[in-house]
């Protein structure tokens, strides 16, 4: 069952009926129930919701859109599909936070942009990404849209422990199917911040760096960060 929190509510009447409309429902005519479903909802009644609208394989861009405009979580999307990626930690958030604050620092005095999750990434129609860093050598680039990005020249994921494959295997193969030219995968289970260059469409190893060491761009050539400063924003593990 998908588990989403999200501030929409529709009458008994319109819940009752909204399944079958949504499976045949055009974009436009999807856009139009949005004004009608705004209460508040408890998570029973939303996981209810939108396991009864569009079963798993049938959702399209737009209803994701639709639905991840209006959730409070990260939702990825692939042919059809929602994925929920795991939430995240304290000590992952932490390691975001350091991590956003050196590259926010970094192109902002050259006149790119850094983001964060949740902000979504489209792969290609038929599937989004939601990275924990994503970044533009320049702001004004058009694929820095307002919705969603259609692109990036650097992306960063802080991987989850309790999904590591998703961030070491999963996304390196999604990245590379956007043409995404960097992919930093930032581990904390082993201290170690790998970087990923793309050549011929696949990724390949521009530097693994731990502990003492650095972790550069090839992107960004003056980019750099301690790895140790980046795992020690971390804290103490507190289980």
């Amino acid at each position: 069952m998908v588990t989403l929190t999200m501030g929409v509510e529709p009458s008994a009447g319109e819940r009752e009926g909204l399944a079958p409309r949504m499976e045949r429902a055009s974009a436009g005519e999807r856009e139009g129930l949005a004004p009608r479903m705004r209460k508040p909802v408890s998570q029973e009644r939303v996981n209810g919701l939108v396991g009864e609208t569009l079963p798993q394989g049938c959702w399209n861009d737009d209803d994701y859109l639709w639905l991840t405009d209006r959730c409070r979580r990260l939702v990825e999307f692939t042919d059809g599909c929602l994925e929920m990626p795991p939430t995240p930690t304290r000590g992952h958030q932490r390691i975001l936070a350091f991590l956003y604050s050196a590259l926010h620092g970094f192109l902002v005095a050259k006149g790119g942009e850094a983001l964060f999750a949740p902000l979504r990434l489209r792969i290609r129609p038929g599937k989004f990404r939601e990275p924990d860093l994503l970044a533009l050598g320049d702001a004004n680039d058009v694929r820095n849209a307002d919705r969603y990005w259609t692109g990036a020249d650097l992306v960063m994921e802080v991987v989850s422990a309790s999904d590591p494959d998703r961030d070491l295997v999963a996304k390196r193969r999604d990245y590379a199917e956007a043409a995404i030219p960097e992919y930093w995968i930032v581990d904390p289970r082993t201290s170690t911040i790998t970087v990923l260059k793309l050549e011929a469409g696949e990724y390949v190893e521009h530097c693994a760096s731990g502990c003492g060491e650095s972790a550069t761009s090839l992107v960004f050539p003056a980019l750099s960060v301690e790895v140790d400063h980046v795992f020690a924003a971390a804290g103490p593990s507190t289980k």
